[in-house]
């Protein structure tokens, strides 16, 4: 079957193992296919021993905490997405539970980043997040909502020790200037890198992971590839974010962490080392990023 022939809906087949396990730091098994269980099998069986849930909303928050209780491979990260708080508040659109919002007010937002709190306590939790700033999807009437929801998540993470995991979309300048204002968590972890070289350095220069997806894969992708380039090995990370951000050759197919291969044999390729020695890194770095394991 020609490639342009294969249906999107299919997945794509499982890569080869890697000889040195990894861990997936960002996904959402609770939007893909399958059972948990059976997401976290065929993920073991190429190398990916480990997964981060990450929570978007309060629903999905609770069901990555419970899930982390549940299974010792997985560790969790609870947030109120940034697209997630002006919803609360202006009641404009779906939320990432498919329900409608209705304007809340304030008190909507801190009766959501209280139950966050509570969350981000527990043992299981290793992370706040994805929080940070996203103006693709909000506009501009949701920038101090979101500027607010993302000050009172860093200082969540600070308070219970926790990493920090940022999503990051269209602004980058207004990222970097919140975190260095209010003060960074002492782990901070890009989500899906999207930034160019100089803002790469810029995080390193802070101590701060960057967490590479499937677009660093794809073709167009050159200055992403240079932002990788110039990332200390030792906060290199990757990630699936699946069910999205497929790595080519599967754009458009359905994500799941047993990709992560892809992505990794990808980004050795473009910086010139072995899968094994980047693998080692990354895992490292991942265990690092959100104390558990060896750090």
């Amino acid at each position: 079957m020609a490639a342009k022939d294969v249906d999107r809906t299919t997945p794509p087949p499982l890569p080869a193992p890697l000889a040195v396990a990894v861990a997936d730091s960002h996904t959402h098994l609770d939007m893909q296919s399958g059972t948990p269980a059976e997401s976290l099998a065929k993920a073991a069986s190429v190398g990916v021993d480990t997964v981060v849930q990450v929570g978007c909303d309060l629903p999905s928050s609770r069901w990555a905490a419970e899930l982390a209780a549940e299974y010792e491979q997985v560790h969790a990260a609870v947030a109120l997405h940034p697209n997630e708080a002006p919803r609360l508040v202006l009641g404009d659109g779906d939320g990432w539970s498919g329900q409608r919002r209705t304007p809340g007010g304030s008190s909507a937002l801190d009766e959501a980043l209280a139950e966050i709190d509570r969350l981000a306590a527990l043992p299981q939790v290793r992370a706040v997040g994805e929080t940070g700033l996203d103006y693709f999807r909000t506009g501009p009437e949701g920038v101090d909502i979101q500027k607010e929801s993302f000050r009172r998540h860093i200082e969540i993470a600070k308070r219970h020790g926790k990493a920090l995991v940022i999503h990051d979309r269209d602004a980058h300048e207004d990222v970097i200037a919140l975190l260095l204002a209010e003060g960074a968590p002492e782990r901070t972890v890009f989500h899906c890198y999207s930034g160019d070289a100089e803002m790469a350095k810029t995080c390193a220069e802070h101590g701060w992971y960057l967490s590479f997806a499937g677009p660093v894969t794809f073709k167009a992708n050159q200055p992403l590839r240079d932002a990788l380039a110039v990332t200390p090995l030792d906060r290199v990370l990757v990630e699936t974010d699946a069910p999205f951000l497929t790595p080519h050759p599967y754009r458009g197919r359905p994500n799941a962490p047993y990709l992560i291969p892809v992505t990794l044999r990808a980004m050795a390729l473009s910086l010139g080392l072995g899968e094994d020695e980047l693998a080692t890194a990354v895992a490292a770095n991942t265990a690092r990023a959100f104390g558990y394991g060896q750090v």
